[in-house]
């Protein structure tokens, strides 16, 4: 793999070990066309072109963090996956106006969370409320789907109770 880093006085190049391979011709001969940080700075976004067959595609680096677990109700652990929270997220704000890039920026901050406050396992009504936070300033629909799974409404009064909070004040988001 090839890693271009540019100062102000020229650009170097960096070869390591490690080749990443072009994900359509399989070959890994590829340059580096830009670099930036994402996902609050947790994260490397590189844009790479294949020198074989010119095309364009992208790769993430991010660091690889101790796994911490996620205690289910009946007792199981199971490793934290942002992509399960990435999913839930995307399903509370289907036909939303709510951008992938909200999603991500939302993900990447409940990621930061949990492993900034938790160090080895996190029980998942913790992480459900952690989310439910996080969406509540997003979108209050959004909020209230993701809510209506979680918490298992049975019928319109737990809806009633979960959004009156938002009836009474329209301001202020529940809890």
């Amino acid at each position: 793999m090839h890693v271009y880093i540019r100062s102000a006085l020229r650009l170097a190049e960096v070869v390591y070990s490690g080749a990443m391979k072009c994900p359509f011709c399989r070959l890994d001969n590829d340059r580096v066309i830009d670099s930036r940080a994402c996902q609050d700075g947790f994260a490397i976004r590189r844009r790479r072109q294949c020198l074989k067959c010119k095309r364009r595609y992208t790769t993430y680096e991010r660091l690889e963090e101790s796994t911490i677990k996620v205690v289910k109700k009946d007792g199981s652990r199971v490793p934290f996956q942002r992509d399960k929270i990435r999913r839930g997220l995307e399903r509370a704000c289907w036909k939303r106006p709510i951008s992938d890039r909200d999603i991500e920026q939302t993900v990447a901050s409940i990621e930061n969370d949990v492993y900034t406050t938790f160090e080895n396992e996190i029980d998942s009504r913790r992480l459900g409320e952690l989310v439910m936070d996080h969406l509540r300033g997003l979108d209050e629909v959004a909020f209230v789907r993701f809510a209506s799974v979680y918490r298992q409404f049975e019928d319109a009064g737990d809806f009633v109770e979960e959004l009156r909070p938002f009836l009474v004040n329209p301001n202020k988001a529940p809890r």
